[in-house]
């Protein structure tokens, strides 16, 4: 951090709170600099400035941002009580403690997004930042175009409502009676796409995310990852800023 910041934007780039949440942290005399209580929201900080929330110091990290492909098998998180593979084991050169940026169902394969910036994260996961990621999927039949119609309109498994941007077949196997699915959601609800082709009747095989903005994984093999170029977050800053409302 070269320059001084905003005190919330400080505490949102360490992952702490989302920038309005640590606004409201200020308000109500959570947040010290320096061991004095700040409630003014103008505040500004620099490297050497020791900002603590709710009584624990926050390492003010040079924010950071990586792409991985994630493998089948592995899970997005930054730790698992059951000992299996997380994400971050794919990053071992990386110092800041980053944190993957939604999820990827364990036996999904693709593109995860990782930083240690909880400002970013938390843009890019709002509800109507409305930024596509096209997914890859190999059914057990063939879906018909009707059929996929229904995904855009939208179906409510178990009580929950699921929505596809687009839907088109890429190709079929009519010998082993499987085809090749694009999908493209805004959301990502917990294994959003396996679950709407369940209710349809087509099995998912195999599911890849290929694309996330304007982000894909050109260069890349499974367990591969690579930092983001500072054009890239700015691209994907603003895809996220233009629908957030």
């Amino acid at each position: 951090m070269a320059e001084k910041e905003r005190l919330q934007k400080v505490i949102a780039h360490a992952g702490v709170a989302s920038r309005r949440k640590a606004e409201q942290m200020i308000l109500d005399g959570k947040v010290k600099v320096n061991g004095e209580i700040v409630t003014e929201l103008g505040t500004k900080v620099g490297r050497n400035d020791d900002v603590e929330v709710e009584g624990v110091p926050i390492d003010k990290e040079e924010p950071v941002y990586f792409m991985l492909y994630k493998p089948r098998g592995v899970i997005s998180s930054v730790s698992d009580d059951k000992g299996r593979k997380v994400v971050t084991d794919f990053l071992p050169e990386v110092k800041e403690r980053i944190f993957p940026i939604g999820r990827l169902d364990y036996d999904t394969s693709g593109l995860i997004l990782l930083t240690n910036d909880g400002d970013f994260a938390n843009m890019l996961m709002h509800p109507s930042h409305e930024v596509n990621k096209v997914y890859i999927a190999k059914t057990k039949g063939i879906p018909t175009p009707e059929q996929l119609k229904q995904l855009k309109k939208g179906i409510t498994v178990d009580g929950e409502y699921l929505k596809a941007v687009h839907a088109k077949i890429n190709s079929t196997d009519s010998r082993k009676n499987t085809a090749i699915v694009q999908v493209i959601l805004h959301e990502g609800k917990n294994r959003q796409v396996r679950r709407m082709f369940d209710t349809l009747g087509f099995p998912v095989d195999k599911l890849k995310r290929e694309r996330y903005g304007t982000l894909d994984l050109k260069g890349l093999n499974a367990g591969d990852y690579r930092p983001l170029k500072p054009f890239e977050v700015k691209q994907l800053r603003q895809l996220a800023e233009e629908n957030v409302e």
